[in-house]
């Protein structure tokens, strides 16, 4: 399970994300892409994938922005 959803982030980092021509900037550092990458390696597809998902719904205009490293 985790092979495939790091599988899939790949495959959406190089192969959908740069169709937006650099106009889709993540307010965070690490980009939400790699922060999932990130905490599904450290905690595994589930947690992970749940990590990211609620670092995708603070990706927003008026939410923080900078620094935020997986936990």
């Amino acid at each position: 399970m985790k092979k495939i959803a790091l599988l899939l982030i790949k495959f959406y980092q190089n192969g959908i994300s740069p169709l937006f021509g650099g106009r889709a900037v993540c307010r965070f550092y690490p980009s939400c892409s790699e922060y999932t990458k990130q905490a599904i390696e450290k905690y595994g597809a589930f947690r992970g994938t749940w990590l990211g998902l609620k670092r995708i719904l603070r990706c927003r205009p008026g939410s923080s922005f900078g620094y935020d490293p997986v936990p």
